[in-house]
C-alpha cells in the first residue's frame, strides 16, 4: 500500500515528517556533528520560517499529539524509587 500526501508519496517516517512540516526535520533537530556556523545558520532560517508562519507551532503541537495518541507506547514513563538513605553514626560526643 502506498502512502501520498498533497501528491508526494510518504515512505518512510521521516518523510511524513518532512511531509507534515513542509521542512527537513533535520531543520528543527540539527545533524550531527555540524558546525558553530552551520547550527547557526539553521536556527536563523528556522527562524525565518517561523515568522513567515506564525501557525507552524500549532500545527507541530498538533502533529505531536497525533503521534502520541497513535503510538503512547512511545512515552511509556515508569516512576523510579528512590533509594533509602541509610544514616551513617556520627562519631564523637553531642554537645
Amino acid at each position: 500500500m502506498r502512502t501520498y500526501i498533497g501528491g508526494h508519496q510518504a515512505v518512510s517516517e521521516n518523510d511524513f515528517l518532512e511531509l507534515a512540516l513542509g521542512t527537513p526535520v533535520e531543520l528543527w533537530l540539527g545533524v550531527e556533528g555540524e558546525s558553530s556556523e552551520e547550527r547557526a545558520a539553521r536556527l536563523d532560517a528556522a527562524r525565518d520560517i517561523l515568522a513567515n508562519h506564525p501557525e507552524m507551532p500549532d500545527d507541530l503541537i498538533r502533529i505531536a499529539a497525533g503521534v502520541v495518541e497513535t503510538h503512547p507506547e512511545l512515552f511509556d514513563i515508569v516512576p523510579l524509587s528512590r533509594p533509602t538513605r541509610r544514616r551513617t553514626p556520627r562519631k564523637g560526643v553531642a554537645a
